[in-house]
């Protein structure tokens, strides 16, 4: 059991370097660096089908498939690209830049009206086509989990990959996302108070 909060501290440590690094205020460009899923952490979400996208997402990847996956249920889910709520094209098209010194794949955003797709932050009309055959997802985080499932079996399709969900998967990624939250509120909490102290400091000091 001594090995499990050894983890813990060395993910925190892994996740608070980009963090803090490019705390940005949009959390999908953080936390997208270094996992394949982004979900918000304000919501419960059907841990199956996390698991479920996880798995799928490891095997896209095997395939040579290289695929991202931010699931956007709010606008405070963007942070303070809030104002692209509801446009998840021109989303993806921002994240894609935000991750491009890092990653130049694939990402598909899903939101509850619709789906954006780019490859290195640009337009995929294929893909797009694709996606615009699926239904919204609706307000629902575990049915916008399950459509992100569908949307990218159906994008690997598209290019000759057969994706089949594995059973099974593991928990990893929702642990991660609930560490990588509560770093970032103790990032955000930090930088408020160095905020505050300093206006709060006299003139001259």
């Amino acid at each position: 059991m001594a090995k499990r909060p050894a983890a813990l501290v060395i993910v925190i440590a892994c996740l608070c370097a980009p963090v803090a690094a490019r705390a940005n205020g949009d959390p999908a460009s953080d936390y997208l660096l270094a996992q394949n899923v982004f979900l918000p952490f304000t919501t419960k979400i059907d841990n199956n089908e996390v698991r479920r996208l996880d798995a799928l997402l490891r095997e896209s990847r095997k395939a040579g498939f290289r695929i991202r996956v931010a699931v956007i249920l709010s606008p405070s889910d963007l942070g303070t690209a809030f104002s692209l709520f509801g446009k998840p094209q021109k989303y993806a098209a921002f994240l894609g830049l935000e991750l491009s010194f890092v990653y130049r794949h694939r990402l598909l955003v899903v939101m509850p009206n619709g789906y954006g797709y780019t490859i290195n932050a640009d337009p995929d009309p294929k893909g797009t086509a694709v996606l615009k055959k699926l239904p919204p997802a609706g307000r629902d985080a575990t049915k916008e989990v399950e459509a992100a499932i569908v949307a990218v079996q159906r994008l690997a399709a598209a290019e000759g990959h057969r994706l089949a969900v594995p059973e099974g998967g593991s928990s990893a990624s929702r642990d991660r996302i609930t560490i990588a939250a509560a770093v970032t509120a103790a990032v955000a909490l930090i930088a408020a108070l160095v905020l505050y102290r300093r206006r709060d400091r006299p003139a001259g000091s």
